[in-house]
């Protein structure tokens, strides 16, 4: 992996860092768009940060770059707009100002102070996404990685900046967006940053399912989504968030009979699954149709292992994880017609 070249960046970015030189601030690109430049992958959301406030500049920036779809948060120092670049087409842009971030130990919302550069990116989740890039005409394209995110990067691992247990306090969604990336980018995790996560997992419960569950639909939309959810079982926070699923795994023996750990096979359906599609309701399908053979599981002499029913028992296992989850429900109709007739294949095709 190389350093972005010029021909890499939008044009429009080096218009917004021109634009920062005239009004006296310190701009640069910080997270995933660089990560993802470096890694030659397409991004279109891009997250801006300045040094001073940022409120007036995002208006600055609109006005002069036509910017569209202005929304603008001043409590939380953030502009968002639409910005269209001769080149590369339009982009999302997130204007922030530097900042300090942190999380109560009973609060989902976070507490927000005014930082510095070093402030706000070791605030970042992983070195990988701690990285900036100047936009000022004065040192321009230059590359500021404190934490050795590069290096990270071409090694494929994910790292925290500062110690792990803290980082995931601050912000325990953090721990989803480890599985995540793993899935995403097909990157290993160190074993301080599953350490943590096993120490941390109760945690996670502060978070708005709203906010896991995003998570969670990027990790099933993921190429491989085996991988992020074995990092979630294996690490605790699968149980916190869904234990209907994490109650899939294992193997019972009786009388020297054991039946396939169902998690695992769930797992392998999904990736399967997910090789021919990209339908992420077809996907979480996948997840649950099995569901209900723990609450059914029971072994008969000469018979062995039976799950009577569990297809029944399932779909109303469905209904309350669509609830508590806080998912869409024009799905759900879809997900329990699969989970109902997924052993029944004729009828399922019709």
């Amino acid at each position: 992996m190389t350093t972005p070249s010029r021909a890499s960046i939008p044009e429009i970015l080096y218009r917004i860092g021109d634009l920062a030189d005239t009004n006296g601030l310190k701009c640069y690109l910080v997270g995933g768009y660089v990560r993802d430049m470096i890694m030659q992958r397409r991004c279109t959301d891009i997250d801006i940060m300045v040094i001073g406030d940022p409120v007036p500049f995002a208006k600055t920036i609109r006005d002069n770059l036509f910017g569209k779809n202005f929304v603008l948060f001043e409590r939380f120092r953030t502009a968002q707009l639409e910005l269209c670049d001769s080149k590369q087409g339009t982009f999302k842009v997130e204007l922030v100002g530097a900042r300090k971030e942190s999380y109560n130990t009973d609060s989902r919302k976070p507490v927000t102070l005014i930082g510095t550069l070093d402030d706000d990116l070791s605030r970042r989740d992983f070195t990988i996404n701690a990285l900036a890039l100047v936009l000022n005409s004065e040192g321009r394209n230059q590359i500021i990685d404190h934490f050795h995110g590069v290096d990270d990067l071409n090694a494929r691992i994910l790292r925290t900046p500062l110690d792990p247990e803290q980082t995931f306090s601050d912000d325990p969604l953090r721990m989803m967006r480890a599985a995540r990336f793993a899935a995403q980018l097909d990157f290993r995790l160190m074993p301080e940053v599953v350490d943590a996560m096993k120490t941390m997992r109760e945690r996670i419960k502060i978070v708005s399912m709203e906010r896991v569950s995003n998570e969670f639909f990027k990790i099933m939309l993921s190429p491989r989504p085996s991988t992020g959810l074995i990092i979630l079982y294996e690490t605790g926070v699968l149980k916190e968030i869904m234990p209907e699923i994490a109650a899939m795994a294992g193997i019972e023996q009786f009388d020297g009979l054991g039946h396939k750990d169902t998690l695992f096979h769930t797992f392998q359906v999904i990736d399967n699954v997910a090789a021919k599609s990209d339908n992420l309701w077809l996907r979480i399908a996948a997840l649950l149709h099995d569901i209900g053979k723990p609450a059914t599981k029971r072994f008969s002499k000469g018979t062995g292992w039976t799950f009577h029913g569990h297809d029944a028992v399932g779909i109303r296992i469905v209904d309350r994880i669509f609830k508590y989850m806080r998912w869409p429900l024009d799905p759900l109709e879809y997900v329990k017609k699969m989970v109902r007739l997924h052993h029944r294949p004729i009828p399922l095709s019709k």
